[in-house]
């Protein structure tokens, strides 16, 4: 059984304003003095944002098990000096974010400007072990064209700055401002792909291989496949869903490899169309189907997705898991439809963060 792993940022909120606070090192320190998380939490690009990270679990239930509990502390740990976690991509309300004062956050700034100033974005990456990096390679070719359907179910960002965006996923919108995201060309061998990242960092541009920001990437610290592409989710059970769709992407690209299939061939051009209609629309609208890059309707092409990985779920036991999550997310709504449904019944996004702290920890 493949394990997997889950790296979630959260945003630091005022608990009555609901704005942003520049509080992680104070968290940090708070929750330093718990010698049972000591490397649990992290600090981020910015001050307002706290980054966790899961252990590698092999069972869904662990994964799920954790992620709650790793909320429910840092929640904890942000309460005890007077602000809270919320599990949402962007900031609904205005803030100047603040860059974290050590050598490489100060590095970006002066290399990227406001590009670096505007990231304050929260996502969800996920880590799944592969036994080697021809398998690893071979997995990043094969699950390109499917990645945004991820985007599309976790999408959680439709305010930035005090506006309605017009986007589910704003925060993927921002992201794409660094030089190295986004999806990739095939690249058909370990050996190919570690020349071009050899070949990103000689040119300067970024600063070391943590830097290249690809959809889908080999870790540089574990030996795993790492996929980007999620929004933080408002809900533990989304994540869990997203980990849970990712390994089985994971494992169907590596039996695919291994039966000889050849990856489907999209260009770079149509996944960023792909990855562009995914952020707009979410799941209230169409989808660019992966295997035909044609619009489809959301919920065909989460069917398609569920029947892409179905023999890799049902051998690890997460296909009537799945399913149901999935058909929950479609007809209560993700983070973004949350969002928004609360803005218009309310009519304030101060109600808004509120919601999304509740629901963090729900």
């Amino acid at each position: 059984m493949r394990t997997v792993g889950v790296e979630e940022e959260l945003l630091l909120v005022d608990p009555e304003s609901g704005e942003p606070q520049a509080r992680s090192a104070a968290v940090l320190a708070r929750a330093a003095r718990d010698s049972a998380e000591q490397q649990v939490f992290e600090k981020e690009l910015h001050d307002q944002m706290l980054e966790f990270a899961t252990h590698p679990q092999s069972g869904m239930d662990e994964l799920a098990e954790e992620i709650v509990r790793i909320r429910a502390e840092a929640a904890r740990h942000a309460g005890e000096i007077g602000c809270t976690v919320a599990a949402l991509a962007t900031s609904p309300l205005p803030v100047r974010p603040s860059i974290g004062m050590n050598r490489r956050y100060q590095w970006m700034a002066e290399q990227y400007g406001i590009a670096t100033r505007e990231q304050l974005v929260c996502g969800c990456h996920v880590h799944v072990s592969v036994e080697s990096d021809e398998e690893g390679v071979a997995v990043v070719d094969r699950i390109r064209p499917w990645l945004s359907v991820l985007s599309a179910l976790s999408a959680n960002s439709p305010f930035w700055q005090g506006k309605e965006t017009g986007y589910s996923s704003y925060r993927s919108r921002v992201w794409q401002r660094w030089p190295s995201a986004g999806p990739t060309e095939l690249f058909g061998s370990a050996e190919r792909y570690h020349q071009r990242v050899a070949d990103m960092v000689a040119t300067g541009t970024i600063l070391d291989e943590a830097m290249v920001y690809f959809d889908a990437r080999l870790s540089a610290r574990y030996p795993t496949v790492e996929i980007r592409v999620a929004d933080v989710c408002l809900h533990a059970d989304t994540a869990v869903l997203v980990a849970t769709l990712v390994r089985g992407l994971v494992e169907t690209a590596a039996r695919e490899w291994k039966a000889g299939e050849e990856p489907v061939d999209h260009s770079v051009s149509l996944l960023r169309l792909a990855n562009w209609r995914a952020a707009k629309s979410g799941l209230t609208g169409d989808l660019l189907h992966p295997a035909t890059m044609r619009h489809a309707p959301a919920e065909a092409v989460v069917r398609a997705l569920l029947d892409h990985v179905a023999e890799a779920l049902a051998d690890s036991g997460d296909l009537e898991r799945v399913r149901e999550t999935c058909s929950r997310l479609l007809r209560d709504g993700n983070g973004a439809m949350v969002q928004r449904e609360t803005w218009e019944r309310t009519g304030s996004l101060r109600e808004v963060v509120t919601a999304c702290v509740r629901h963090t920890q729900g």
